[in-house]
């Protein structure tokens, strides 16, 4: 994203994924709380912006610290804009226009809305979608090991792990898991949904990337389980990259009758942010951290549900899960 900023105005260029976003539907939405342009004048796009490091930190971001300055004094950065960051510090128009984007100026496009529609009609409901990450990329990323793989995960796996990405080992591995850094397999799903007294005849629409591992840990158990690839036709799926696909999987979530995740990664916070905003609370963080807690101590069978039951208990009868809480649209723009 690069934001350029002259001595009155304040000018935000967009840099927005065009086929997945409806830029010219967020530019009108955003008149009045910022200016949005497709494109810069020649007298700001000859030169290079400065660049802003908002790489993943610790803690929330602070963009008045750490952007700010840098805004005011070189009047055009690029940025890399963080979902983790402080607003109790935005003065109340900040806000607004926050709020403005986040949760009213953001369309998808004609075509994806039509696809993202015809795929809501086609999935059995009641239904409860599923974000479920273990993808041998995103596996590898954590760096966790895993026994009881089949041939081709672990070869899918080695892959993605390369040269780059050795798992931890011995007591280092131990901490990690702890820490509830592993994606949780698809068998360790469905065994927290049994926990949680999900019914295994009940309606699950997958919200995955492609190259999903060991599904089948979880289709064994849960047989109701449906994917975009199977509900769409195979034109409308061929046609789409992943940006689109995920874009899908948002829509799909938001406007489920539950949702829950393995992961709290940025879709994840959009999602159960924007479940908040719409009033459905029915949002929940599977914990990592506590099935490997749980593990670790050797509980196992009925023991391990009841002590799973009251990881989730606060979050699963309260009905709203981890929905981000520092929601400030409670004032009428």
């Amino acid at each position: 994203m690069l934001l350029w900023c002259c001595p009155s105005l304040r000018w935000l260029h967009i840099g927005m994924n065009q086929d997945v976003f409806d830029a010219d539907y967020l530019i009108t939405q955003m008149n009045g709380f910022v200016n949005v342009v497709k494109e810069l004048p020649p007298e700001i796009s000859s030169k290079e912006p400065h660049r802003v490091d908002c790489s993943k930190r610790k803690g929330q971001f602070d963009y008045i610290e750490s952007v700010l300055p840098f805004l005011l004094k070189y009047h055009y950065v690029s940025i890399t804009p963080a979902v983790s960051q402080r607003r109790d510090r935005y003065p109340k128009y900040a806000k607004a226009a926050l709020c403005q984007a986040c949760y009213r100026a953001l369309k998808l496009t004609g075509s994806l809305e039509k696809k993202a529609n015809k795929l809501l009609e086609a999935i059995p409901k009641p239904f409860l979608s599923l974000h479920l990450r273990f993808e041998p990329d995103m596996v590898a990323y954590s760096q966790c090991q895993y026994s009881g793989l089949s041939p081709t995960s672990m070869k899918a796996l080695e892959a993605a792990r390369g040269d780059d990405r050795k798992p931890w080992t011995g007591e280092a591995a131990r901490i990690w898991r702890n820490r509830g850094k592993c994606p949780l397999t698809p068998n360790e799903t469905a065994f927290i949904l049994k926990a949680l007294s999900i019914p295994t005849n009940t309606n699950i629409y997958l919200a995955a990337g492609d190259g999903l591992m060991e599904i089948e840990g979880l289709t064994s158990i849960y047989s109701n389980v449906v994917t975009k690839s199977a509900l769409l036709s195979g034109e409308d799926f061929e046609t789409m990259h992943g940006n689109t696909k995920a874009a899908l999987d948002y829509c799909v979530s938001i406007n489920s009758d539950s949702y829950m995740a393995t992961y709290f990664g940025n879709m994840d916070k959009m999602v159960a942010a924007m479940r908040a905003f719409k009033g459905l609370y029915k949002t929940l963080f599977l914990s990592r951290r506590a099935f490997a807690e749980f593990t670790s101590r050797g509980l196992e069978g009925k023991p391990l549900m009841e002590a799973l039951w009251k990881a989730h208990e606060d979050d699963f009868i309260k009905g709203r899960g981890s929905a981000l809480s520092d929601c400030f649209c409670e004032f009428k723009l």
